[in-house]
């Protein structure tokens, strides 16, 4: 009764981890797809920066990018959310600061454009690293529970119906044994009668 509980209990878990890796498989599948969105429109705006860059650099020259102040680092906030029980972040809001009105402004057009550039690029940035976590944290789970499911359809699972087999095949061996004590405990007794 043990192994047949135990066997029962082996497939119903797999069915049930099955059926909960359909739910982040399909999201996993969302994710990266967004991730590849968010990469490519981050790639797309530090192209544009470093155009503008260079453009910037071929008028100006390297010294023009000194700065004797230094500027406020942009601020990064990420809200998190749960798929099936998996922690991963869903979105990142970044904000990069203005220029202070007294700071120098860039020596050329070409580096207001670049620091215009840079400045969508960082937010962009920060969603696609938003979007690989996610896509990597949900695809970690999807793997591990594929190898449990796994796990437990090739190991355990056929592992508990040998078992079971093995100690059906005792029990009815058992059986037959007695029942052929009783035929010749019943002749012995027809017998001495």
């Amino acid at each position: 009764m043990r192994l047949r509980h135990s066997l029962e209990v082996a497939r119903r878990g797999a069915d049930l981890l099955d059926q909960k890796l359909r739910i982040p498989r399909t999201r996993h599948e969302e994710l990266l797809r967004a991730e590849h969105t968010a990469r490519d429109h981050w790639h797309e705006r530090l192209r544009e920066a470093e155009t503008w860059l260079r453009r910037g650099l071929l008028l100006g020259g390297e010294e023009s990018l000194d700065a004797p102040e230094r500027t406020r680092p942009a601020g990064l906030e990420i809200v998190w959310t749960s798929t099936m029980g998996v922690r991963h972040p869903q979105t990142a809001s970044c904000t990069v600061p203005e220029r202070e009105p007294e700071a120098l402004s860039p020596a050329n057009t070409a580096l207001v454009q670049a620091e215009a550039a840079y400045a969508e690029a960082v937010p962009a940035a920060a969603q696609y690293a938003v979007a690989r976590t996610a896509a990597r944290v949900v695809g970690a789970e999807v793997l591990s529970t594929r190898q449990r499911v796994r796990a437990l359809q090739r190991h355990w699972i056929p592992r508990l119906e040998q078992a079971l087999a093995r100690v059906d095949l005792a029990l009815e061996q058992s059986e037959h044994e007695d029942a052929v004590r009783r035929r010749w405990a019943a002749r012995a007794l027809a017998d001495d009668t």
